[in-house]
């Protein structure tokens, strides 16, 4: 085992902007624990990614988010084009200098506005145009004008514009032509990049959930040669099941010494699954949107404080949680919130939910590095064992999807 994981650790492999390090993987699944090298410093994998989609994680300071150990967040192309606008980006000198984040930065293009904002979208060979809706200003955005955007953003990973169908789409033609064009994109998207020495350009893997149709893809994008590799289209409604075996056929195919990224993935047992099944690198807003619902995430499940039973709750948010809200009072610097002082907030004042937030972002950060430490020992299937017998301590209540797909990379979760 040891022999097996100092093997892996000398294991690497580079382009102009990024470095990939392979340092361990787990003996029974597909989990990898690996160091990702990028223009504003290295990231240990696998990582969660809070999404400041204009420039901002809503509720945290830059050096909030930097205390949570945070070294790569998300921003979102589309929205930065209509607001500052590429004007003011390029004369800021791009989005890090913007929001005074000194660390990575991930964008997405703008494809899953075509989702999101279907209504205001029409999709041609050539673009996406929008209709704004802040002010219903139209906007074109095709491969090579989110490849500008993105160049004056100056992220350390830019995302290729794919053709976005939702997964539960009766429509197979339709979703053929998006994975197909989606490919043509990337082409586009290569030809335009002006940057590739200081950002990266990553593929996305389209498809639905045809399998065949993710392989014919998986192929195609892997032959491009980018510097990292995204599934997209998921988390669109899709049955957990059906997007546990897109996520595993894909894994399977991808080149080992390369990053994989899941995109809008964000729910802990997801994470915990989806590295189990090989996956590198997750994003979504649910952790920081739940939290201005009152939720606080917690390794035994979600709670919400804006429940009365939490009135007279004077234990922390979570207790043996190291984040900067949870911590014992006693402890020099220490917030020492409780679960009273957040019921007490929430809903009249904004400081509930920036506490939430903060410690939302910090249990996913923490639980993939928990997630990490685990490959390293070669214990991951312990871990998740142990995961899950905390969210599920009536064994007869594990989703099933949850058993049925980390049954497949070698994990029993109904067996001791």
């Amino acid at each position: 085992m040891w022999a097996a994981r100092r093997m892996a650790s000398t294991t690497s492999a580079s382009s102009a902007a990024l470095t990939f390090e392979l340092v361990a993987k787990c003996s029974t699944t597909r989990a990898r624990a690996s160091i990702l090298t990028l223009p504003h410093g290295t990231v240990n994998l696998p990582l969660f990614m809070p999404v400041a989609t204009q420039a901002s994680l809503k509720g945290l300071t830059p050096e909030q988010l930097e205390d949570t150990g945070c070294r790569l967040c998300l921003n979102n192309t589309y929205h930065l084009g209509l607001r500052p606008g590429q004007e003011v980006l390029d004369a800021v000198g791009g989005a890090h200098k913007l929001q005074g984040w000194n660390h990575n930065i991930l964008t997405d293009s703008g494809g899953f506005q075509m989702v999101s904002l279907l209504k205001l979208a029409t999709i041609t060979e050539e673009g996406v145009r929008f209709l704004s809706p802040h002010d219903g200003t139209p906007m074109l955005l095709t491969p090579e004008h989110s490849m500008s955007l993105q160049n004056s953003i100056g992220s350390d990973i830019m995302m290729q514009l794919d053709d976005v169908l939702v997964t539960t789409s009766p429509d197979a033609a339709r979703m053929r032509e998006a994975m197909e064009r989606s490919v043509r994109w990337l082409d586009r998207c290569i030809a335009a990049h002006k940057r590739p020495d200081v950002q990266n350009l990553f593929c996305i893997i389209q498809g639905g959930l045809d399998l065949e149709m993710r392989r014919e893809c998986c192929r195609e994008m892997v032959a491009r040669d980018t510097p990292g590799i995204a599934i997209g289209g998921l988390s669109g409604g899709e049955a957990k099941d059906d997007f546990c075996r897109v996520v595993a056929c894909c894994t399977e195919l991808l080149p080992e010494l390369k990053p994989r990224y899941v995109m809008g993935i964000g729910y802990p047992e997801d994470l915990v699954v989806c590295v189990a099944l090989g996956a590198d690198m997750f994003d979504c807003v649910w952790p920081t949107r739940t939290a201005r619902f009152g939720n606080a995430v917690t390794k035994f499940g979600v709670i919400n404080l804006k429940r009365e039973m939490y009135a007279g709750d004077f234990r922390p948010i979570e207790e043996d949680c190291g984040c900067p809200c949870c911590r014992p009072i006693e402890q020099e610097g220490a917030m020492g919130v409780t679960r009273a002082f957040v019921h007490h907030n929430a809903a009249k004042e904004t400081v509930s939910a920036h506490l939430l937030t903060l410690h939302n972002v910090w249990y996913q950060l923490n639980l993939m590095r928990e997630a990490r430490e685990a490959v390293i020992a070669d214990k991951f299937p312990a871990f998740a064992h142990e995961f899950f017998d905390r969210l599920y301590p009536d064994r007869t209540s594990y989703p099933s999807w949850a058993v049925t797909a980390l049954r497949g990379v070698g994990i029993d979760l109904l067996k001791p």
